[in-house]
């Protein structure tokens, strides 16, 4: 059963949503929106921080092909473009340093002001951004069965939990990684990051430009 294709494609998604995600990273910016909360209230920005992540890229998934054929883009050219998107990712991550495209110092700054900083800015854009959009929408588009989508459903709510309890636990967490161990994380996260935007390139290439030839394992 665990031979499906099904199974691995989940398998590399959830791995590809957890690297863009980067729990780890997210960890400063929280406790520094939070600064001014009680313990309670906190948990509960975790808590609202994880169900708009979740809710987020469920509609991602299960309309943002809907969407691109309403603007008449194809998946070939967004995944294109994807690809860069998790590129320019990527390399701030591999530098140890937040993307601006994620969320800008005025995102921040105004998230600071407001009581639902669990929704912008850290579940969006921060933790449920351009990347993560991306990833569920072409990972939807290529499950076939409903397995697929299943899977998929499953690994968007696993996701939604990592980031609830990386939230959670972000006081004892930050204590014990130090910055130097977040910023290692948000490296080798970074580093797969890179690997995944290059895939993505490479296979939206192949399709718009057949003569290019398949990317073995591609679809």
């Amino acid at each position: 059963m665990l031979e499906r294709p099904e199974f691995h494609s989940a398998l590399r998604t959830l791995i590809a949503l957890l690297a863009i995600l980067n729990p780890i990273g997210a960890i400063p910016i929280f406790i520094a929106l939070t600064a001014d909360q009680t313990p309670q209230e906190r948990l509960a920005t975790a808590k609202m921080a994880a169900r708009a992540v979740a809710i987020v890229l469920l509609v991602a998934a299960f309309l943002g092909e809907y969407i691109l054929q309403f603007f008449g883009i194809s998946i070939a050219s967004f995944q294109v473009a994807g690809g860069m998107v998790i590129m320019l990712l990527a390399f701030s991550m591999l530098q140890a340093r937040s993307s601006g495209y994620r969320h800008t110092p005025e995102e921040a700054a105004e998230g600071m002001q407001k009581d639902a900083v669990g929704v912008v800015p850290l579940a969006i854009p921060l933790l449920a951004g351009p990347g993560t959009m991306v990833t569920v929408i072409i990972a939807h588009h290529r499950s076939a069965t409903w397995l697929g989508s299943v899977l998929l459903v499953a690994d968007i709510l696993v996701i939604a939990g990592v980031a609830y309890f990386a939230l959670r636990l972000s006081g004892p967490l930050s204590r014990r990684l130090g910055v130097a161990g977040i910023n290692i994380s948000t490296r080798i996260f970074g580093l797969v990051l890179a690997a995944i935007a290059v895939t993505f390139i490479a296979r939206g290439l192949s399709a718009l430009f057949p003569g290019l030839g398949q990317l073995p394992g591609g679809g």
